[in-house]
């Protein structure tokens, strides 16, 4: 079953973030806990770690964009 990577909400008043970088490439296996983007928020820029170990689908390779809070990133099967 494929898990869903979101983008989070980091903070009370945070809509939308910039998709910064992709630290795993797509279809590389990756472990749960690892770091696998970097998220730009108003007030700072923080590693997101992986919800699931699996092999990682990236949905959204746009960096440099901005995106409303839940937007499906990618999916980890």
């Amino acid at each position: 079953m494929a898990v869903e990577i979101l983008l989070p909400k980091l903070g009370f008043s945070m809509e939308e973030g910039v998709l910064s970088e992709w630290l795993v490439a797509d279809g590389a296996s990756v472990t749960e806990g690892q770091p696998l983007y970097t998220l730009e928020s108003d007030k700072s820029a923080q590693e997101v770690e992986a919800p699931a170990t699996g092999t990682l689908h990236i949905i959204i390779d746009s960096t440099g964009e901005t995106y409303p809070v839940g937007t499906i990133l990618g999916e980890i099967r």
